[in-house]
């Protein structure tokens, strides 16, 4: 028996997210179903992260026990014969067989984009929010350095009763403009539910003038989740990488 990590790409516009649901096609029941058939053994991922359905990745990291043969590294390559096109194998190998995806230290990345301009773009609907109103990203900017550091971010995600411990790192966090596509990069030791679009949601207000930067630090302090910003929708999100350190 050994343990394999996979580190897999996808976009997430075709399916209910990540996780395994009864009325729906997920990103893990893809992977399951897949892996099963390749290796002739039921096989059941364990992701790192649950992306919510639309949210796309270039690096989210799933591992498995099998008791094949089959080399490791050599999965990917079988893998993405078989997979749909809008999912790919980046990299697999072997690991400890007690590493777990979720419970390692890690540092995960995650951008989100805004099409800023006076009509949608067709081309990027699919992997960016549209947003009319002009946006001062400087003022976003400002915004988002009060939210670097350790911070307790009740007031930045939907409530899950489950989640007693609310408390996360962010290591940066830029907003960046080429042309009229905006950019939102956020590194930090873990996110909770809906962090990050609700941290784009709170961003946008302050961009678009409804909102003063100032204003940040007194929502963090508040633990008041209507304080902060709308969920900006999912499909402008995805996960670039999760590092383990």
């Amino acid at each position: 028996m050994k343990r394999v990590k996979l580190t897999v790409a996808y976009d997430g516009t075709n399916y209910c997210g990540w996780q395994v649901q009864p009325n729906g096609v997920t990103i893990e029941s893809e992977l399951n179903k897949h892996l099963s058939e390749l290796l002739r053994e039921e096989i059941r991922v364990i992701g790192a992260s649950r992306t919510d359905a639309g949210v796309h990745a270039r690096g989210n990291v799933a591992v498995f026990d099998t008791s094949a043969r089959m080399p490791a590294e050599k999965i990917s390559y079988a893998m993405n014969t078989r997979l749909p096109e809008d999912i790919r194998i980046q990299d697999s190998c072997e690991v400890a067989a007690d590493f777990h995806p979720r419970f390692c230290e890690t540092v995960k990345t995650y951008e989100y984009k805004i099409c800023n301009r006076r009509f949608p773009d067709p081309c990027s609907r699919l992997y960016s929010l549209f947003y009319y109103w002009d946006l001062d990203e400087k003022r976003m900017q400002q915004a988002a350095d009060y939210l670097v550091g350790t911070h307790d971010f009740t007031s930045f995600c939907t409530h899950k009763p489950e989640i007693t411990d609310h408390v996360r790192t962010i290591y940066s966090l830029d907003v960046t403009r080429e042309e009229d596509m905006i950019t939102v990069r956020i590194r930090g030791n873990g996110f909770l539910y809906n962090m990050v679009r609700i941290i784009v949601g709170t961003l946008l207000r302050v961009g678009s003038g409804m909102m003063e930067p100032t204003e940040v630090p007194g929502i963090l302090a508040a633990r008041d989740r209507s304080l902060a910003g709308d969920t900006a929708r999912p499909q402008g999100l995805t996960l670039v990488g999760i590092e383990y350190v």
